[in-house]
């Protein structure tokens, strides 16, 4: 396309175990983060059941109501105890543990890696510059137009956007599209996003930067592939978007 960017970025020789592609459920770096979240959430609820259930099914077995009963290999002083079984179900327990520990860590460190970079392996990515200012933001595209308070992207492609500010703290976000990155001077925040539904979506500023904190809006336009090429080829000869489709709606 017209609007790829002509170099890609190198993702190395990791590769993620997880693939996700333009149409899964992984649509915007929040959605990576709150995968994560669940499956933290699940395994620790799972291991406090565990926990929990088997500390009190070993207070009933030897609760004092049961009465008194000699221990089959009872400790000796200056020892480790070795349980039942001669620790058997120690070193299975370890076991265990260190599988679902290290899995988790591989998971949760390839999952980061694919919300930092972003699915890149796809062509079609298309960068664009965003730049905060009081109080308005700039949308640089690839072929070195800017849009004032207007970004226009297709529906399912892979848009990254490089967000800075030309003078105060900002934070850009879309919270129809869950897209959110700092705004700050001298420095670049890249966040990425796939927006799988056309509409008219708000972008707003999340940061206090002063009087007209409250109107610093802009409209992020998703349309189809084939309408963002000729609303494109207008902006690249004319420097403005023309007015979108009619029959858009406001998300």
């Amino acid at each position: 396309m017209r609007w790829a960017s002509d170099r890609l970025a190198q993702v190395g020789e990791f590769v993620v175990p997880l693939s996700h592609a333009p149409g899964d459920e992984w649509r915007t770096q929040a959605s990576v983060f709150e995968e994560i979240y669940f499956i933290f959430l699940a395994l620790g609820t799972a291991v406090g059941i565990v926990v929990i259930g088997y500390m009190l099914y070993n207070g009933w077995k030897y609760s004092a109501s049961k009465g008194t009963t000699e221990l089959d290999d009872p400790p000796v002083l200056g020892e480790l105890p070795r349980g039942e079984g001669g620790g058997k179900k120690l070193f299975l327990s370890f076991g265990i543990s260190a599988v679902i520990v290290i899995t988790l860590i591989v998971w949760s460190y390839s999952a980061l890696i694919y919300a930092e970079q972003g699915p890149e392996e796809f062509e079609d990515n298309m960068v664009v510059e965003v730049e905060g200012y009081t109080f308005g933001w700039d949308f640089i595209y690839e072929n070195g137009e800017t849009s004032t308070n207007t970004l226009v992207v297709p529906e399912d492609h892979v848009v990254t956007l490089e967000v800075t500010s030309r003078d105060v703290w900002h934070t850009f976000g879309v919270t129809e599209l869950r897209i959110k990155a700092d705004s700050i001077p001298g420095q670049t925040a890249t966040t990425w996003f796939i927006a799988d539904e056309q509409g008219i979506y708000l972008a707003e500023c999340f940061e206090l930067c002063g009087a007209g904190h409250s109107f610093m809006e802009a409209d992020v336009i998703v349309v189809s592939e084939e309408t963002f090429e000729e609303m494109y080829d207008e902006f690249t000869e004319t420097g403005s978007f023309p007015d979108p489709p009619d029959d858009l709606e406001e998300r």
